[in-house]
């Protein structure tokens, strides 16, 4: 069974998360929550798709009035596989994932671009399908900026599926900053750790020269797809890698991934793994201890993720700009043939450098 687990301003859904750590209150602001409802196309499911394979689609939305090019912050993301009525609830199993992006050259004239910008905002996927900032805090972004949702379909246990027609049920929570009352919302924005496999060159981790003292480095394996990574060193890198039958462990060096600009707090983490994922875990080798483990529970009588452990806290987990962390992600692979795998931890962390408009 699921529950939440609050500890004193810190909330891990799951019921693995034991956290001791003492937070203070949210910020104590008020605001109209709005909500964006966008219903995907309807996707015929009518073989089994594996992650990355299944009919997908891209359509853009706007939040407000763009109009207006007034000041709004994004408080939360919500996905769910409906029927084609657009209503009746489907299976989640369906839902390969679903990403919210935004575009980094546009989202760069309203905000500072020397901390790097990521266009990803959201990504749901198997294991969870809503997302809520702790009160008081979002994303900030113009009202005038498109964003991209892009949606997909999976498929991993019907072999044979008749008359099988699902879409996705996205649904976007935001504010406007003129109608926040009791204070001003906590800007975040969002940083990614991935775990990496090798492909081709030496030993090592990703854009870390040899002998830098990282310990083992990331695993050799297969590509599942055509995400690739080349590093300085001559490496080649994938984040989309085959697992083998068996438990597998993967160390990935995410320092640079992450590009801490500063030293702050996450105040939200998210994690996209696929099936027969048993945890993934950052840890802050500097301080050598762990930032964050989400532990992740698949289903018993078929394939997928039920859930997945995520953080939530109002005052804040600190992160540094001059610290070193690593990615480590556990899979459990067990069939008896390869399966695919992906690592992603969303962070998304305290802006200290946000000026409003």
């Amino acid at each position: 069974m699921k529950r939440s687990i609050p500890i004193n301003g810190l909330v891990i859904l799951g019921a693995f998360a034991v956290v001791s750590v003492a937070f203070a209150a949210a910020p104590k602001v008020k605001f109209k929550e709005r909500e964006k409802d966008v219903l995907s196309p309807v996707y015929t499911v009518d073989k089994k798709y594996k992650s990355m394979m299944g009919p997908q689609s891209t359509t853009e939305i706007e939040l407000g009035d763009p109009k207006a090019k007034e000041l709004v912050w994004i408080t939360g993301y919500q996905a769910n596989m409906v029927g084609p009525d657009g209503n009746s609830s489907m299976p989640q199993e369906f839902m390969c994932h679903s990403n919210l992006d935004l575009d980094p050259t546009k989202h760069a004239e309203f905000v500072d671009a020397q901390r790097g910008i990521s266009g990803r905002l959201f990504t749901l996927s198997q294991g969870q399908f809503d997302i809520r900032f702790p009160s008081g805090f979002g994303i900030p972004m113009r009202s005038d900026e498109k964003l991209s949702l892009t949606t997909q379909v999976l498929n991993l246990n019907i072999a044979k599926p008749k008359d099988l027609k699902v879409r996705h049920r996205v649904t976007v929570r935001y504010a406007r900053d003129n109608e926040v009352q009791g204070g001003k919302m906590q800007p975040l924005f969002q940083k990614s750790a991935y775990g990496l496999a090798l492909l081709e060159g030496p030993d090592g981790h990703f854009g870390v020269s040899p002998g830098e003292g990282h310990g083992e480095g990331c695993l050799m394996r297969e590509n599942a797809s055509e995400h690739e990574y080349d590093d300085p060193q001559g490496r080649r890198f994938t984040g989309h890698w085959v697992v083998r039958p068996g438990r597998e462990v993967n160390r990935t060096i995410a320092t640079r991934l992450i590009g801490v600009p500063y030293d702050t707090t996450a105040h939200y983490i998210a994690v996209h793994l696929h099936p027969f994922a048993e945890s993934l875990e950052l840890v802050d080798k500097t301080a050598k201890k762990t930032v964050f483990k989400s532990r992740a529970r698949n289903y018993t009588e078929k394939i997928g993720l039920e859930h997945v452990d995520y953080m939530s806290s109002a005052e804040g987990i600190p992160f540094y700009d001059d610290h070193e962390y690593e990615l480590v992600s556990t899979y459990n692979n067990t069939t008896d043939e390869p399966q695919d795998s992906m690592a992603v931890m969303y962070i998304y962390l305290l802006d200290k450098e946000f000026e409003r408009p």
